[in-house]
């Protein structure tokens, strides 16, 4: 099966990308990224696309950028991934992989808007238990750094996951953060030829309004509240 692979650049996409390079039946065509075109950055994330580019390069899969708009509103956002998954099916590209793990409603998003285009989905990381991925993650080798977080998470923004930092998480925190407290970026593992050398930069705090699309892993389609993020900014080393 030709698939595309949506690339955050963080752990839970670079976990499933491992699993989906293990199955000899899936063809992984391009690591597909949507960028935020003002920023020149991953969108939610706020990853640097020279950190991306350094990704996919170590990885060895063509990236495929779809530049967006910072704030593109659900019928924009519809519409310019519907033309580049049409480009995809006229390419051979039959599935569509994504590394979310338990937000129904977003997978069901996902699914209605590829089934539009005749293209199906494909979720290696769907309904695993969160805790027993991040041991996996970890286990495996991958290294990974906190980009951004929910505000009251400020303290471990720019920090590299570990065992320690993920058993001082309070309760209400998801571990691999799928219910959007925590977004990362994933510098080395068993995927990438070698690591992505990086260095932390100036830490911002950035408030949205009330999300307009569903567009964004970890990000609930029926989330309607405003809500603020702290950055880290990560340069190349």
């Amino acid at each position: 099966m030709k698939c595309i692979f949506n690339w955050s650049g963080g752990k839970d996409s670079a976990l499933a990308l491992y699993h989906c390079l293990q199955n000899p039946d899936l063809e992984i065509a391009y690591l597909v990224t949507t960028i935020n075109d003002a920023a020149d950055r991953i969108s939610m994330h706020g990853v640097r696309t020279e950190l991306l580019t350094k990704q996919a390069e170590a990885i060895g899969i063509p990236l495929y950028q779809i530049r967006l708009p910072e704030m593109p509103g659900m019928q924009e956002y519809d519409d310019v991934m519907r033309y580049h998954l049409n480009r995809f099916k006229n390419e051979g590209v039959t599935h569509s992989v994504f590394g979310d793990i338990f937000l129904q409603d977003l997978k069901d998003y996902r699914d209605a808007r590829l089934s539009e285009v005749g293209l199906r989905g494909i979720y290696p990381l769907w309904k695993r238990d969160t805790s027993e991925l991040i041991n996996e993650f970890l286990n495996l080798g991958f290294g990974t750094v906190i980009a951004c977080t929910q505000q009251r998470l400020e303290r471990i923004v720019g920090k590299e996951i570990s065992r320690e930092l993920i058993d001082a998480l309070h309760d209400d925190v998801d571990v691999c953060g799928e219910n959007g407290e925590f977004h990362t970026f994933t510098f080395k593992g068993p995927i990438f030829k070698n690591p992505i050398e990086y260095k932390t930069g100036v830490k911002i705090f950035k408030e949205y309004a009330a999300p307009k699309n569903a567009n964004d892993s970890c990000v609930s389609a029926t989330d309607t509240k405003p809500s603020g993020f702290w950055y880290c900014d990560l340069l190349l080393a």
